[in-house]
């Protein structure tokens, strides 16, 4: 299973990111280019513990259910999901290369990662190895939203 921990992996998903633009647009959902550059940094901030969110309720119940479902490889993240209140972007418009660059150092900042616990506000306590492939397909999820 592919994770964002995996140089490899990380390259490719730089790569990707760094091929979209002003004029990419989302093949489905809410979301502008910007919105959801700023959403997956929102999302790597949160995995490094600088972005604190409350356990959710039916995370609680539910959670460690629909993580192993998250983490189906040969399955796609569906579209449309609900998501984290803090990652929800409400600002239209921003500088999307300054958004790119702040967006690609913070994933590379996962080549260091050294968080001993994680807890996910909907999914709860994961391992580094859950996260890491959460991770990658939760940004390969919006980047093929944006045929990136």
């Amino acid at each position: 299973m592919k994770s964002i921990f995996d140089k490899t992996n990380r390259d490719e998903i730089i790569a990707r990111i760094k091929a979209l633009d002003v004029n990419s647009k989302a093949q489905w959902g809410k979301m502008n280019v910007y919105q959801m550059m700023e959403h997956c940094a929102r999302w790597e901030e949160m995995i490094a513990g600088r972005l604190q969110s409350k356990r959710a309720l039916l995370g609680r119940i539910f959670g460690k259910m629909a993580l192993k479902d998250f983490l189906k490889e040969d399955k796609p993240l569906r579209r449309n999901s609900p998501t984290i209140p803090q990652l929800i972007v409400k600002e239209t418009d921003g500088d999307i290369q300054a958004e790119k660059a702040r967006w690609i150092a913070l994933i590379e900042e996962n080549a260091n990662f050294s968080q001993p616990v994680f807890v996910h506000p909907f999914f709860g306590e994961m391992t580094k190895d859950q996260i890491g492939c959460l991770a990658y397909r939760h940004l390969d999820h919006h980047l093929r939203q944006f045929n990136g």
